[in-house]
């Protein structure tokens, strides 16, 4: 018998046990999903051979830097951004025009201030207003598909030749340059997280806000500064679709969103905030891009390839949701 008001210790197999039963599911369920992976690529004709790794190396690149982005808004409890992908397309539209008007350097500060800024404005609506972040990021991609409709009319901008953009173009040891700059990315994000006082404050924040603002954060300070982050990551990765294409336009990040929230998920990120990592991320954006690679190789069309992808973050929904509710 123990004492009124104090607790029992902890008897082998009582709670604890479910923990670590739960935790061992799920590597379990990690490590087959690898070994599929890994049996579905070596079975896929042509997945192995130089063209296209180089080419599943640039694709995860811009659903890379998208994702981090991501990453950043969904650990700060704010569930996930449905702009990122216009805001690519616009970033993209505007570095190509900056570009042709005052040159390259030019072009990067205007598309990176353009993507900064417009992020940082629902940042400031969501943390500041505490305006809801989906109803924000609804608004913002109306605005953003608005605006570029009203001065571009839907059609494609396109760089003049000798523009010194050009130098962007090629490989790096090999590696394609864009993988470079996403790997970068990836360091900086996991740096923001890990070894930065914003970082703890944002996963205080996912956590708790009211714990957050008890302990004296400023909470609209660090929210805005997670948006603006992904502004900057975001509109990365629209200037190298804009380099990669010799041109922008909106249709160009079209889906990069909706890959970027799967990458997320996949990765082992908590949708309610709190928790999560840039690594993970990583993870979850190779599978992602592995995943559509195969599918395109295999032969199947577009719809299916979202069908699929779909399926795969319902799947990793009903792990998390049921793990917590055990």
């Amino acid at each position: 018998m123990t004492e009124p008001g104090l607790l029992a210790p902890a008897q082998p197999g009582g709670l604890r046990r479910p923990v670590r039963d739960r935790v061992l599911a799920m590597r379990l369920v990690r490590a087959a999903v690898v070994a599929v992976l890994v049996a579905a690529c070596l079975a896929t004709p042509g997945f192995l051979s130089a063209p296209s790794i180089l080419s599943l190396l640039t694709t995860l690149s811009f659903i890379g830097c998208v994702a981090v982005g991501m990453t950043l808004i969904t650990i700060s409890g704010n569930i996930m951004s449905f702009c990122l992908g216009a805001t690519a397309g616009a970033s993209a539209m505007v570095f190509i025009v900056s570009l042709n008007w005052g040159g390259v350097g030019f072009g990067l500060i205007a598309a990176l201030s353009a993507a900064a800024l417009l992020n940082a404005a629902q940042g400031l609506a969501v943390g500041w207003v505490r305006a809801n972040p989906i109803i924000v990021s609804i608004a913002t991609l109306a605005l953003v598909y608005g605006v570029a409709e009203i001065f571009a009319s839907n059609s494609a901008v396109y760089a003049r030749p000798g523009t010194g953009y050009e130098i962007f173009k090629g490989k790096i040891g090999g590696l394609p340059i864009e993988f470079v700059v996403f790997i970068c990315v990836t360091a900086i994000g996991q740096f923001i997280l890990s070894l930065t006082r914003f970082g703890r404050n944002l996963y205080m924040i996912g956590s708790s806000f009211r714990a957050a603002e008890a302990a004296g954060v400023k909470t609209w300070r660090t929210v805005t500064g997670a948006y603006l982050w992904a502004g900057l990551f975001t509109g990365l990765a629209g200037i190298m679709l804009a380099i990669r294409y010799d041109g922008a336009n909106m249709a160009y990040g079209t889906g990069y969103d909706y890959d970027a929230v799967a990458a997320v998920l996949v990765g082992g990120t908590m949708i309610k905030g709190g928790q999560g990592s840039v690594l993970r991320t990583l993870a979850g954006v190779m599978i992602i891009a592995i995943v559509q690679a195969m599918l395109l190789l295999q032969g199947f069309r577009q719809e299916w390839q979202y069908l699929i992808s779909g399926l795969i973050v319902l799947a990793v929904i009903i792990l998390h949701t049921s793990g917590e509710r055990r």
